[in-house]
């Protein structure tokens, strides 16, 4: 949608919408990312966050001061640009702007991010800028249309988004990994999840989910950790274990299918192999955890039955298959307090991880919830846990408990795989891992 100020005639336009004006006299506003010329011509590459344009200017068509002020334009100069939109097969979009005006509304000194190679350390300190990169608004047009994918297809299925705190009292999946601020005269802690107060919002509006800020006081350096991250966490009552597999299931099918759609071009720039994305089709194989050891030990991983998976356990399963997969009825000691137990063997409960394939690991976990008031308040005193903290929410199951599931599936690791990222770092624009505060 085109924009004239006040004041003028002249259409401000954003360079996506330049095809619809081939002809017409139009401003753009931007920043010049490229220059170059040819003596008695002038090209300028302009971005302005919804693309790229190249815009052209004879010595003659325009004045000589802003002929001269063109001349010495350098990278990430903020301009403002009038002239005629051209039709031009050779150019990204079809188009190129004929400049007829330029106005140079800030001068940028040297940019600090060139074509060179940079390391991975001077790129993070400078991920503000880096940001401006083709590659990195790609990623994080990615992203949002994977967040705007989860909205859309928990809408279209009846969820209702609910918002979770950020501070909360106690803990929701163990204590090791809490960060601890003051909140006046108490503790608070900051959310490792928004679930426990999406199964009390499920018990009043049946279902639901949330989509915020996660954070996790891990001191780990791997690839797929970030200490502040984003979960998409529904929850539905009377739901079971196998209900909420067939959910995320249909989730990923949709998400996936949104991106190759939607983002076509940015998973071109981002040079993504989509023939792999293509395959996430569905079914997708559904493993249970006793299967899984199997498999490993097949493998020649002398993995212990009982253990969590680690990081190459599940790039070892994963790489079996070209779709995400599901394992199910993991040890109920390697889960959190809240899960149902296995009613086929006690020692399992009913859970399930999803993992991506191309080894980016577990993307979404999630399970069936206790509904045992009794049995609850046995786990919390099993994971030492105060009863105090959680009278609240043993009261859902006081009052009219029922049998209920959820999931939570996290934005940047799912993003890291359906964009084939090498490190998690990229998929937020403002990363938070163990040695990494700033910008």
């Amino acid at each position: 949608m085109s924009v004239t100020p006040p004041g003028t005639a002249t259409p401000w336009i954003r360079i996506v919408e330049a095809p619809k004006h081939v002809g017409e006299i139009v401003e753009l506003r931007g920043w010049v990312t490229h220059r170059r010329s040819s003596g008695k011509v002038q090209f300028l590459v302009l971005r302005d966050g919804s693309g790229t344009l190249q815009a052209v200017a004879g010595v003659k068509d325009i004045s000589p001061e802003q002929w001269e002020a063109s001349a010495a334009i350098t990278q990430e100069s903020a301009v403002i640009l009038r002239g005629m939109i051209k039709a031009d097969t050779r150019q990204a979009g079809g188009v190129e702007l004929g400049m007829q005006s330029l106005e140079v509304v800030s001068a940028a000194p040297d940019y600090p991010i060139t074509p060179k190679e940079h390391g991975v350390d001077y790129l993070m300190d400078h991920r503000h800028l880096w940001l401006r990169a083709s590659r990195q608004q790609s990623i994080l047009r990615i992203r949002a249309e994977i967040i705007s994918a989860f909205r859309d297809f928990m809408n279209q299925e009846g969820f209702l988004l609910v918002d979770a705190p950020i501070f909360t009292p106690s803990a929701c999946e163990g204590t090791s990994n809490l960060f601890e601020t003051q909140y006046f005269d108490d503790k608070a802690y900051l959310s490792q999840s928004g679930q426990l107060y999406m199964e009390a919002a499920a018990m009043a509006l049946g279902r639901v989910y949330c989509l915020g800020p996660a954070f996790r006081a891990e001191k780990s350096k791997t690839r797929r950790h970030l200490i502040e991250f984003w979960m998409m966490e529904p929850e539905w009552a009377f739901a079971t274990l196998q209900d909420v597999i067939a959910l995320e299931e249909k989730l990923l099918i949709y998400t996936v299918g949104r991106v190759l759609e939607q983002r076509a071009e940015d998973l071109k720039i981002i040079e993504r192999d989509t023939s792999k994305l293509q395959k996430v089709l569905g079914p997708f194989p559904r493993i249970h955890y006793d299967d899984a050891v199997k498999m490993l030990h097949e493998a020649g991983i002398a993995f212990e039955h009982g253990n969590d998976f680690g990081s190459p356990d599940e790039t070892e399963l994963s790489n079996r298959y070209d779709t995400p997969i599901f394992i199910t009825n993991y040890p109920a000691a390697v889960k959190a307090f809240y899960m149902e137990p296995d009613p086929n063997d006690p020692k399992l409960c009913l859970s399930c991880d999803c993992l991506a394939p191309e080894g980016y690991g577990e993307i979404i976990g999630g399970g069936q919830r206790m509904s045992s008031l009794e049995m609850l308040t046995s786990r919390i005193d099993a994971h030492g846990l105060p009863q105090s903290a959680f009278e609240w929410y043993k009261d859902l199951r006081r009052y009219g408990s029922v049998p209920h599931s959820g999931f939570g599936i996290g934005v940047e690791r799912t993003l890291a795989w359906i964009a084939g990222l090498d490190h998690v770092r990229e998929s937020i624009a403002f990363p938070r891992m163990l040695y990494r505060l700033t910008p």
